[in-house]
């Protein structure tokens, strides 16, 4: 089945120990449509500038994109400025953003994409994301990721938006401050109670927790031997899950299962270039044999 993301598309400026690059496709719908996209059609809600390449553009459309959702605005595109210092690579130091379009946003979901079953709100402010959710009829299936900015700033509104998700997907740290909690299982439970029926708590290179009503797992990350820059890491994981919960059109923990293994390839290919650089090219044929070797990693 067909999923509508919402979320950030950006140009992103990244410094990590192997090198810099500068105005790279990024943000958390972009690098979710790269993984999504593998397994279903994929719809994008979010902004950009006048000055967003056109090569970014026609990588969408080769991804089969549907960009009618995708707003161009005069004015420039969000842009994030990070880096990540030697020897940690789990930490991102943003060094400066620039909003521009995205500060004046206001989603408008196309009509023909309002009644798609499947839908990801990816990290992005909690209001933006909420006036997209309320413009789709009905959905079967929401998911819903954010950010500790969001949880320092806009508790609020994010946890009215948790209530209304089916899944909820954080990270370690997002986890236990949302929560209070420092232990990970009493985190999921936590945010298992506020409505989700399904929690996954992204451990970075730890691998992740999934927490479901019907029982929980836990696998590992993909051994990756050179990270070269984890930017959206999560955000493709992210996409890898959801793409494959909407073709396999059912929802339960075997599904869960192979879905997150799927979204942990994914996720392994990210850190293993600048940006899109390698997830934008990935094969069938590539992701099934890493995922091969990845069950022979975690099988007794």
């Amino acid at each position: 089945m067909s999923l509508l993301v919402s979320g950030t598309v950006a140009l992103d400026n990244v410094k990590t120990p192997l090198g810099y690059k500068r105005l790279m496709l990024g943000g958390s719908a972009s690098h979710f449509c790269m993984s999504a996209s593998f397994f279903t059609k994929v719809s994008l809600s979010g902004v950009i500038g006048r000055d967003f390449p056109l090569a970014y553009l026609e990588l969408f459309k080769r991804k089969k994109v549907d960009l009618s959702s995708l707003i161009r605005l005069d004015g420039k595109t969000f842009q994030w400025d990070g880096e990540y210092k030697k020897g940690d690579f789990n930490s991102a130091i943003t060094l400066a953003t620039q909003l521009g379009v995205l500060g004046s946003f206001k989603p408008c979901v196309a009509q023909a994409q309002r009644s798609l079953p499947y839908v990801f709100l990816a990290n992005d402010d909690p209001d933006i994301q909420k006036q997209v959710l309320d413009q789709m009829s009905h959905p079967r299936f929401i998911g819903l990721d954010s950010m500790n900015l969001w949880i320092t700033h806009k508790q609020k509104a994010l946890r009215s938006l948790i209530k209304r998700a089916d899944l909820f997907v954080a990270n370690d740290g997002e986890a236990c401050m949302l929560s209070g909690e420092h232990n990970l299982i009493k985190a999921a439970k936590y945010l298992h109670n506020l409505g989700p029926s399904f929690i996954v708590i992204k451990k970075g290179e730890h691998g992740v927790l999934f927490y479901g009503k019907n029982g929980s797992f836990s696998f590992p990350a993909f051994p990756v031997e050179r990270v070269v820059d984890p930017t959206g890491a999560g955000d493709t994981f992210a996409g890898g899950l959801m793409g494959y919960l909407a073709r396999a059109k059912k929802i339960d923990i075997a599904t869960f299962k192979k879905g997150v293994c799927y979204a942990t390839i994914f996720a392994s290919f990210n850190v293993e270039g600048f940006g899109v650089q390698k997830t934008s090219i990935l094969t069938k044929a590539m992701v099934e044999k890493r995922l091969k070797a990845f069950v022979e990693f975690i099988s007794l």
